[in-house]
C-alpha cells in the first residue's frame, strides 16, 4: 500500500523502531540542511498555491502488533520527531516513548534537540509557520507492506542496488532552487546544464576544482561525493555577511579557492572552469616554448601514478592561470618540474602521496616539500612562483625505474635555469 501522507499524519502512526535499525547518526549540519528546506517551502507556499514539499520515502512493515516498524526512513523520522517536540511541547507519539540505549543515538538525540531550540530561540515567529507546515506543506510517500521480506527487498532496491545520488546534480537541484525567482534565468541555466557532457562536469570536480580548493588550504583531498557538496552551495544572494557582499560585487569573476554566490552563478562557475581547464591544455599543446614539457605529458605510459602526476600539474597550471591569468614561461615550468619529481621520487606512487606532496608534506622524504597550492593562493605577484627554487635532484642515488623521465626533466631544466640545490 502507498499513501501520501502529511508529517503530522506520518507521526501519529503507531511507528516503532525494530531492533535491526542503525543508530540514530544525523549531525547539526544534516538538522540545518532540514530546517533550511523547511523554511524554503513555507517562504514557497505563501507564494504558489497549494504548494506542497515532499521530504522522500517511508518504507514500513506492520508487524504482529499492529505497530509500523521503521525499514527505511529512521534518520528523518526521529530529525522531525525532536523537531515537532521543540515546537509544540504538548506533542507526544509513539518514538518518544521509546528507550534509546545506544550512546551515539542519546548524544545526538540530544545535541540535535539543544540545536533546535537555539535556533528557534532566534527566531520565535517561525514557530507558528512550521506548525502549520506539518499540516499543510510536507508529505511524504509512505510504502507500507505486511511482509517483512518484502520490505527489505523494497529497500534493497532503492538504497543498495540503486545508483547513488550524483553530487552534480544535487548541486544542480539546490542552485536551480536558489533561482526561483528568476524562472527565464532557470531556464537558460538548466538548457545550457544538459548541454554539456556528464563526464565532463564529473571530472571537472572530481580532478581538478575540489582537489584545488582542498590542497590550496593545506588539506588533503578525498573523493568528491554527496557528502562534500557543501563546499560548493555558494553564498546566499541575501546574505549581509561582508565576505558575501563581496564576493556579490566579485562576480562574474571567479576564483577557483573562493566562494561564489549561490544560483546562476553556481553553472556560470561551471562554464568557466570547463573553458578554463581547456585553455590551460591547448597552451601546453600549442606554445612552441612548452614543446619539451608536451613530449613528456604525452609519454604512453600504463602506470596509473604516471596518470596522477599528470593531473597533480595540470592541477597547479590551472590553481596558477585562474590566479594570474598568464602563462609565464618560467612559472609554468617550474609547476612542471615540481609536479613531476614526485614521480621521478617514488618508486610507487598512489594519490595518497600525491595528496601528501601537493599540501608540502615537510616529514616526507620527497626532493622538493614546497606546498605549491597555498604559495600560489598566498601569492600577491605571478613571479613569487617564478621565482620559487625547484630542487631536481632526487633523493635517491638512483633515480629509480624512471631514469628517463628524470632526462626529460633535465632537459626543460636548460631552458627554465631552474635551481639544482
Amino acid at each position: 500500500m502507498v499513501e501520501i501522507k502529511s508529517i503530522n499524519e506520518l507521526l501519529d502512526m503507531n511507528l516503532n523502531i525494530p531492533y535491526y535499525q542503525r543508530p540514530y547518526k544525523w549531525k547539526i549540519q544534516n538538522i540545518e540542511d532540514l530546517l533550511s528546506d523547511i523554511s524554503n517551502s513555507i517562504a514557497d507556499a505563501e507564494r504558489y498555491k497549494k504548494f506542497k514539499y515532499r521530504i522522500g520515502t517511508i518504507i514500513l512493515h506492520k508487524n504482529d502488533e499492529g505497530n509500523y516498524d521503521i525499514v527505511d526512513g529512521q534518520q528523518r523520522i526521529i530529525s522531525l520527531v525532536i523537531l515537532k517536540k521543540c515546537i509544540d511541547p504538548s506533542f507526544n507519539c509513539s518514538i518518544l516513548n521509546m528507550k534509546f540505549d545506544n550512546k551515539i543515538t542519546q548524544l545526538n538525540i540530544h545535541t540535535n534537540y539543544t540545536f533546535i531550540r537555539e535556533w528557534f530561540s532566534m527566531k520565535e515567529d517561525a514557530k507558528e509557520g512550521f506548525i502549520s507546515a506539518f499540516s499543510n506543506i510536507l508529505e511524504v510517500v509512505v510504502v507500507c507492506v505486511d511482509k517483512i521480506s518484502e520490505a527489505f527487498q523494497l529497500f534493497d532496491s532503492q538504497n543498495t542496488r540503486g545508483k547513488a545520488p550524483d553530487p552534480h546534480d544535487l548541486l544542480k537541484a539546490y542552485h536551480l532552487r536558489q533561482m526561483k525567482k528568476y524562472p527565464y534565468e532557470m531556464e537558460h541555466a538548466v538548457t545550457k546544464w544538459d548541454a554539456k557532457d556528464t563526464k565532463q562536469i564529473r571530472e571537472l570536480f572530481d580532478l581538478y576544482l575540489f582537489p584545488i580548493w582542498n590542497w590550496s588550504r593545506g588539506n588533503k583531498s578525498k573523493p568528491f561525493t554527496s557528502k562534500e557538496i557543501d563546499t560548493y552551495k555558494g553564498i546566499s544572494e541575501a546574505s549581509s555577511y561582508s565576505y558575501a557582499r563581496r564576493a556579490n560585487k566579485a562576480m562574474p569573476y571567479f576564483q577557483i579557492t573562493e566562494p561564489f554566490v549561490a544560483g546562476n552563478d553556481f553553472f556560470e562557475m561551471v562554464e568557466h572552469y570547463i573553458y578554463l581547464l581547456c585553455d590551460v591544455k591547448t597552451e601546453i599543446e600549442r606554445n612552441e616554448a612548452f614543446a619539451k614539457i608536451k613530449e613528456v605529458l604525452n609519454i604512453k605510459s600504463g602506470s596509473a601514478g604516471f596518470g596522477y602526476t599528470k593531473n597533480l600539474f595540470y592541477c597547479a597550471l590551472l590553481c596558477y592561470y585562474d590566479k594570474f591569468h598568464n602563462f609565464d614561461e618560467m612559472a609554468v615550468k617550474k609547476l612542471f618540474i615540481w609536479a613531476f619529481m614526485i614521480r621521478v621520487d617514488m618508486e610507487n606512487l598512489g594519490f595518497d602521496s600525491i595528496n601528501r606532496y601537493a599540501i608540502g608534506d615537510e616529514n616526507s622524504r620527497y626532493t622538493n616539500t614546497i606546498a605549491m597550492f597555498s604559495k600560489i593562493n598566498l601569492a600577491r605577484l605571478h613571479n613569487e612562483i617564478s621565482s620559487l627554487q625547484i630542487k631536481v635532484r632526487p633523493n635517491s642515488t638512483k633515480p629509480n625505474n624512471w631514469a628517463k623521465l628524470y632526462e626529460k626533466l633535465n632537459e626543460v631544466i636548460g631552458i627554465a635555469e631552474v635551481s639544482n640545490e
